[in-house]
């Protein structure tokens, strides 16, 4: 069962680090606006949290060695680490400008990532520098990628 919680913290968490990055990013370039910025954390944080821990549930009961328990721990631990952590980019959405609040959030949702690539590096035995590396390169291409996609989709609106 350890295993299952393990898992279901270390994919609720920097699920939710990834897709907070892009959908800041593509929600504030698409519209410069705070109130949907915040909107669509929110309901992310409810919506997706939810949904990643339905499909970690389907996972852990589709695997033959897997135990109700077991399921149900990943299925909350997702949840729960998921949830938590996409409110954790609301705080600086809502207090400060998008112009600050937005790069901050994405040294945050960086260094979750960075923490967590680190922390499998080390108890994996490998380089925590190429796992840290490879991870953060993930994040910049969701960061620019979304980036793009906010632009290309103001344009339609405007």
């Amino acid at each position: 069962m350890e295993d299952s919680i393990r898992g279901g913290l270390y994919y609720g968490m920097s699920s939710a680090a990834i897709t907070a990055l892009g959908l800041m990013i593509g929600l504030n370039s698409g519209t410069k606006s705070q109130t949907v910025v915040l909107a669509g954390l929110l309901t992310m944080a409810l919506a997706d949290s939810l949904s990643d821990a339905l499909g970690i549930h389907l996972s852990e009961e589709s695997r033959e060695d897997s135990t109700g328990e077991a399921v149900w721990a990943a299925t909350f631990t997702t949840f729960t680490s998921k949830f938590i952590v996409l409110l954790s980019f609301i705080p600086a959405i809502y207090f400060l400008d998008l112009e600050a609040a937005i790069p901050l959030n994405v040294l945050w949702g960086f260094l979750v990532v960075t923490v967590l690539s680190y922390q499998i590096a080390v108890s994996q035995n490998t380089s925590p520098k190429k796992a840290i590396s490879e991870h953060l390169l993930i994040a910049v291409v969701v960061v620019l990628a979304t980036n793009f996609l906010g632009i290309w989709i103001s344009g339609f609106a405007g």
